[in-house]
Order: structure tokens, then C-alpha cells, then sequence
């Protein structure tokens, strides 16, 4: 598989070095590879064109992202404890990596159709997350069985992204980790209905 080879992990961070500085649009393909310390016409070895670039470097990150996930809320008992978990690891990961950040809230966001729907498709393992996290809530009683999943799915996403996107937007001025209870217990509180989360 052309990801195992070894030069594929150093264009995957260098574009995301690259992306971060420069923007997707004004980063070209030859100063992914400089970056990464490759010829030019090694990177097409791998991608296909600098959208190839993009969308690989975003299925790898959020695979990573995600099974850190998995991996930290199979510990947890309860739905509760594990959205806790999801919403600390998602803010983690992202406050660890300032340039990972800048691409993933900023320059994935590209107004072409293609893009945008190859970006969702790699969404779905981590809104499937979510999705068990509430439906585990639902059948133990601690979050409100009337809720429309895919409602509560947007929502929650939805919530994080933006805190995550306003954090890079203010420049990482702020700890954001420290926002992850709040935000644990407004989305808690919205869940269940009950006034103490």
C-alpha cells in the first residue's frame, strides 16, 4: 500500500506545515515537497494533485484522531463520563498541534462540492462516535429518548468545531482545554433536561 511507504508520513506533515502557513490555496505542491525534503515528482508517487494532498492528509489525521478517541472512552463507564472524554480528547489533540488545527478548522473548509463531500465521508467514523455515545445514553436513561440522533449529532459536533475554530481564530490566546467542562455541561444539561449534569 503506497501509505506504508516511509517518504508518505513526511509530505502528509509537511503539507500541514505548509497548509498551516500558508493557506491551501497559495500552497504549492513544490513547497510541500522542499518541506518534506522530497523532488517535486515524488509526491505524485502518492497523490494525485494537491486536493489528493489534502483529503489524505485529513483521512490520516482524523484515523488517528479517532481511534485515540475509541481507544480513551472504552475505559469509561458511562455515556456521560464518555462524551466528557471525547470532548477532552478532541480539544487535546487539536491544542497539541496549533498548525493541525489552522488546517482542519480553516483550510478544509473550501467551497468545492467534491472536496466538501470527500471531507464528510471521512467525518463518518467519528460522528458514528457520537452517535453510540447517545444512543448508549438513551437506553440507560441518562439522556432524553425523544431526540432526534441526527439532530443531537450536529449539535455536538457542531459545538466542538466551532469552539475549536474560535480558539484558532483568537490566535490559541486561551487554554482550551479548560473549556471542556463547560461545554460538557451545557451539552449535558441539553441532553438530559435534568438541571445538574
Amino acid at each position: 500500500m503506497k501509505n506504508n511507504k516511509p517518504k508518505y508520513n513526511s509530505i502528509i506533515d509537511a503539507a500541514v506545515q505548509v497548509i498551516a502557513e500558508n493557506g491551501y490555496h497559495a500552497s504549492q505542491v513544490s513547497k510541500i515537497a522542499k518541506k518534506a525534503g522530497v523532488a517535486d515528482g515524488t509526491i505524485y508517487l502518492y497523490f494525485k494533485n494537491k486536493e489528493d494532498i489534502l483529503i489524505s492528509l485529513f483521512q490520516q489525521k482524523m484515523g488517528q484522531f479517532t481511534e485515540k478517541i475509541e481507544h480513551e472512552i472504552a475505559s469509561k463507564q458511562n455515556a456521560k463520563d464518555k462524551l466528557l472524554s471525547m470532548i477532552s480528547m478532541h480539544f487535546k489533540q487539536l491544542a497539541a498541534d496549533h498548525q493541525l488545527a489552522i488546517v482542519t478548522q480553516l483550510e478544509l473548509r473550501q467551497s468545492n462540492k467534491d472536496l466538501r463531500l470527500k471531507i464528510n465521508d471521512v467525518l463518518k467514523g467519528y460522528l458514528a462516535i457520537i452517535d453510540d455515545i447517545v444512543e448508549e445514553g438513551q437506553q440507560d436513561g441518562t439522556f432524553r429518548s425523544d431526540l432526534d440522533l441526527r439532530l443531537v449529532r450536529q449539535m455536538i459536533f457542531g459545538t466542538l468545531d466551532e469552539t475549536v475554530t474560535n480558539w484558532v481564530m483568537k490566535e490559541q490566546k486561551y487554554d482550551l482545554m479548560k473549556q471542556s467542562k463547560e461545554v460538557h455541561e451545557l451539552l449535558v444539561f441539553g441532553l438530559s433536561g435534568n438541571t445538574h449534569p
